[in-house]
């Protein structure tokens, strides 16, 4: 459905006035705790913990009723690397796991700006490890092909954790799945992506908050040109996983996402980039009844049902 003046409008409105999220990240996580996890969920979960250096990572399994035991999705929340958790993306990872059949592993990874860049990175990779060398351990019996997702800023993640997986040469990664993800390190006025002007001002995300979320997250101006950051600075693209990227038409976030399947492409690897028509930054954590979610769905099943060998 196409956005139309009266939801522009309201759009507009919500997206103004433009706070300061250095400011009020400790209150927003507080609002989406108490709008998104007010009561313990009523399906059936578990959490895992992972020991590394000393430090515990929880990892929280959402089994589906029913399980084709062919899959296993490893989902690294969104929310700018400073807002969100495992406890406010209940709902999304199981209705994720439902839909899919398959089980779905949320990691709560380290939050900035108290860890900043890369503490929530190595998190999610020290996940990743155990359960692909590891999953025994896990309690989790099959987990059968893993499959690394993530939408925003924890697409960001799982693009890196899949770069470092490559570059330390640990482990490899089969599969990713990066939804709307953040994968530049300028938005800008001077951003080479239209997207960031179009769609950084009137879209409930504006490239204010993205540069906001940034300037929690890095440790220091230098991080701006690590690949690990931003994954579109990667120089050798080579040896990726087979990629699937939903991208959302009025996001700012868009180019950037639909330009990194591009270098991914270019550099040898199988990749499917699907841009969702009208919808916005944060679609995915909608209810599954949602078009652009029953959609998103759609694409997701057809490329975790394809060979990885094809």
């Amino acid at each position: 459905m196409a956005i139309h003046n009266l939801a522009r409008m309201v759009l507009r409105a919500l997206s103004y006035p433009d706070l300061d999220v250095k400011k009020t990240y400790r209150l927003e996580r507080s609002v989406k705790k108490g709008i998104k996890a007010p009561f313990k969920p009523m399906y059936r979960l578990w959490d895992h913990k992972v020991y590394v250096d000393g430090r515990q990572i929880l990892a929280r399994i959402y089994p589906p009723q029913q399980d084709d035991g062919t899959d296993t999705l490893l989902f690294f929340h969104g929310g700018g690397w400073v807002t969100e958790s495992v406890d406010t993306y209940n709902a999304v990872c199981h209705q994720l796991a439902e839909h899919m059949r398959c089980k779905v592993i949320s990691v709560e990874y380290r939050l900035a700006p108290e860890h900043r860049f890369p503490d929530g990175l190595e998190d999610c990779y020290a996940v990743a490890k155990t359960l692909l060398q590891d999953y025994d351990a896990w309690r989790v019996f099959f987990p059968g092909k893993i499959t690394l997702i993530g939408d925003s800023a924890g697409a960001n993640l799982a693009a890196a954790v899949s770069l470092l997986a490559r570059d330390r040469g640990e482990f490899s990664v089969a599969r990713q799945i990066l939804v709307y993800p953040s994968t530049y390190n300028d938005h800008s006025e001077n951003s080479p992506f239209d997207s960031v002007r179009e769609n950084g001002t009137d879209y409930l995300l504006t490239s204010k908050k993205i540069q906001d979320y940034m300037a929690l997250y890095m440790r220091s101006e230098a991080d701006l040109e690590s690949p690990y950051f931003a994954p579109l600075l990667a120089e050798d693209l080579r040896c990726q996983p087979r990629t699937l990227i939903l991208t959302a038409q009025y996001d700012p976030l868009r180019d950037e996402g639909e330009e990194y399947g591009r270098r991914l492409a270019r550099a040898g690897n199988r990749v499917r980039v699907y841009r969702m028509k009208d919808a916005l930054h944060g679609f995915f954590s909608l209810g599954p009844g949602f078009a652009h979610v029953k959609c998103a769905y759609r694409a997701i099943r057809a490329f975790l049902d394809e060979d990885d060998d094809a």
